[in-house]
């Protein structure tokens, strides 16, 4: 399997179908290289590696998207978690090392997010 079905099956086993779908879906000339390329690095070579598993990478996806301040995609990685076994409680002490590490208000606004997402996911059917 070549990289870029390796990292659309890790990508839809990480992030469900009708996720990949609409991001599919939205893709045009302008973006397609880039989530192509997405797709094939992220998603076909680091998420693909088996040196980890898909919970490690889900907590340290979190803490890396906190630690830097790129919320946008925390909830959509909450979501995740659904699929990768990382638990509430993996997602507390996750952010608890974001608060020690690289910030109080960081980690303080991912865990918002955080908790304003699982409270989506269980109002959903």
């Amino acid at each position: 399997m070549n990289r870029r079905d390796k990292g659309m099956e890790i990508r839809r086993a990480v992030l469900g179908d009708a996720h990949v779908d609409r991001a599919e879906a939205a893709k045009t000339d302008l973006d397609t290289p880039f989530q192509d390329l997405i797709t094939e690095a992220a998603w076909g070579t680091v998420w693909a590696s088996d040196g980890i598993s898909l919970r490690e990478r889900s907590m340290l996806t979190l803490a890396l998207l906190a630690a830097t301040g790129n919320f946008d995609e925390i909830p959509m990685h909450i979501r995740a978690t659904a699929r990768t076994g990382a638990s509430k409680q993996d997602v507390l002490e996750t952010f608890q090392h974001v608060a020690i590490y690289a910030g109080v208000p960081r980690a303080n606004h991912a865990l918002k997010l955080a908790k304003a997402t699982y409270a989506e996911m269980e109002a959903e059917p």
